[in-house]
Order: C-alpha cells, then sequence, then structure tokens
C-alpha cells in the first residue's frame, strides 16, 4: 500500500494512492484501518509530507563513503562511528512533493542536497530488540535533507543550516509493501544524475538504529528516521531535484530564491547591542 497526505479543501487529509487516483481516508491508517470517504484524480493531487512525525530523527553520517569524503576534507566527523547515534531535526522544515525548496538570501557556498531512505515508525517502542524494530517500521518514504553547508561550519549546532524553512522535503508517500534495503537510490539535478548508490549500504541499518534509540527514548507511531546518504549534490535556485528510491518513488521538488525583503521588514527585528526587544 502506499498511504500520504494531500490537501484538500484547504485542511490536510489522509488517502490511499492507486494507479490514478487517491482514495481520501476518514483517518491516519497508522491509528487503524481507515475508510475512504472520496476520490481525487492522481494528478491533481497538492500533497504534503506524508506524515508530521511527533519526533523527526535523522541518522546523519552512516554510509562509509560519505565518511571517507568527509575525512578526506579534514571534516572532524569522517570517523567511522562504533555505535548508531541519532540527531533530530525540526518538522518546521517539512515540505512536500511538488513543493519549492527556498534558499535563504543568506546562504553561501555549498548548497546541498542529500538523498536519504526514512523509516516510518509504526508501533510504540520501548527497549526493541532488532525483531521488535523490524516489526514497527510501518513503512518507508523518501527524503531530501538540504543542507547549507558555511552555516553548518559556522554555528554551535545545525540549527539553520539543516532546519530552515522548507530544507526537509519529504514524500510523495509512505510505501509499506518494499524491502527497502535491497533498492537503489538516485539525486537527480535537472535530469542529471549527481548520486547514485546502493540504498541499504550503511554502517548500522534502521533497525540498529531504534534499537539503541529505545534504550533511552521511547518511540511513537509516526516517528520518521532518515538514514543518512551515501554521496551528496549541489542545488541552486532554478534547479529540479528529484530524489528516487526504487520500489518506493520519486521525490521532486523545484528549488526558489528567497525574495528580497523591503528594508524596513530587514530591520524590523534587529536590535542595537544593549537594548531590549
Amino acid at each position: 500500500m502506499r498511504y500520504t497526505r494531500v490537501r484538500v479543501g484547504g485542511r490536510a487529509v489522509w488517502g490511499r494512492v492507486e494507479e490514478d487516483s487517491v482514495r481520501l481516508l476518514s483517518d491516519s491508517p497508522l491509528d487503524g484501518v481507515p475508510t475512504v470517504i472520496g476520490t481525487i484524480p492522481l494528478a491533481e493531487a497538492d500533497w504534503l509530507p506524508p506524515v508530521v512525525p511527533p519526533v523527526f530523527y535523522a541518522a546523519g553520517m552512516n554510509y562509509p563513503r560519505h565518511i571517507e569524503h568527509a575525512r578526506l576534507l579534514g571534516d572532524k566527523a569522517g570517523v567511522m562511528p562504533g555505535r548508531p547515534e541519532a540527531g533530530y531535526r525540526a518538522n518546521n522544515a517539512l515540505t512536500g512533493h511538488g513543493t519549492a525548496i527556498v534558499k535563504p538570501t543568506g546562504v553561501r557556498g555549498r548548497f546541498e542536497a542529500e538523498p536519504e531512505l526514512v523509516a516510518v515508525v509504526g508501533r510504540t517502542l520501548r527497549h526493541a530488540t532488532y525483531e521488535q524494530a523490524r516489526e514497527a517500521v510501518f513503512g518507508w518514504t523518501i527524503g531530501n535533507d538540504v543542507s547549507a553547508r558555511a552555516w553548518q561550519h559556522e554555528d554551535r549546532t545545525f540549527w539553520r543550516a539543516k532546519n530552515s524553512d522548507t530544507f526537509k522535503p519529504m514524500g510523495p508517500w509512505i510505501e509499506t509493501d518494499v524491502d527497502a534495503l535491497a533498492q537503489t537510490t538516485t539525486l537527480r539535478v535537472n535530469g542529471e544524475t549527481r548520486a547514485l548508490f546502493p540504498t541499504g549500504d550503511m554502517v548500522f541499518d534502521p533497525y540498529d538504529f531504534m534499537v539503541e534509540i529505545t534504550r533511552h527514548i521511547t518511540m511513537h507511531p509516526g516517528d520518521v528516521l532518515w538514514m543518512g546518504a551515501e554521496s551528496t549534490g549541489q542545488i541552486e535556485a532554478g534547479d529540479t531535484v528529484d530524489v528516487e528510491i526504487s520500489g518506493i518513488g520519486v521525490l521532486s521538488n523545484t528549488v526558489l530564491a528567497e525574495p528580497d525583503r523591503p528594508p524596513a521588514e530587514r530591520s524590523s527585528h534587529t536590535h542595537p547591542k544593549g537594548s531590549t526587544p
């Protein structure tokens, strides 16, 4: 099955994706077995992120070639991890298939797309075994971990480099019937292949991460775990970015430059040193 969320009449509605239509559902399939309440043509779907996660986990450096590339660049993160350690991303950065990635005016240098497999959790988990983690995955979707590298190196955290609005396209749907780790991940920019790698060629797989996370943190239905990328691709305003994972689908987004703001608006939230906001 393929499940998604679409905007209908200004509100978010769950749907089941068919060959040429989206069957609108009464509720989330994560909560039970919803009923069909309507249908829209597939071509008219206004795609939303297929789930809004209670917690948004991210694996980070999790492919050997990505780690080696970072090591050669002198990045302190270029070290093979000894155990699976997840970080977090912000829901405000999520956007759906067919929407725009907005490149902020302050971004300089490397502005990159990272094609990622995303696991969607379907059960509450605490102290999970490896097999319990496998059984708890509801399905799989696709993510594009857009990253502003200068900000990533300038800031103490990833707060804007990874989490700015629209920096996390996800979708177009959740595929429940696929061996996700046996697939191939492809990144294309304007139709040109920029990255191609076996999806499952990871240091730690999703279930390893879920076992480690649930030793300390309860995972809940709808949580997502982004699994990292083997390689990345530079993107610019005007580009079309496609992330394809065979057996799941294609996530496609355009890149737009952030519009200039009027001078008064730019200065309205700035305060001299020592002043009170």
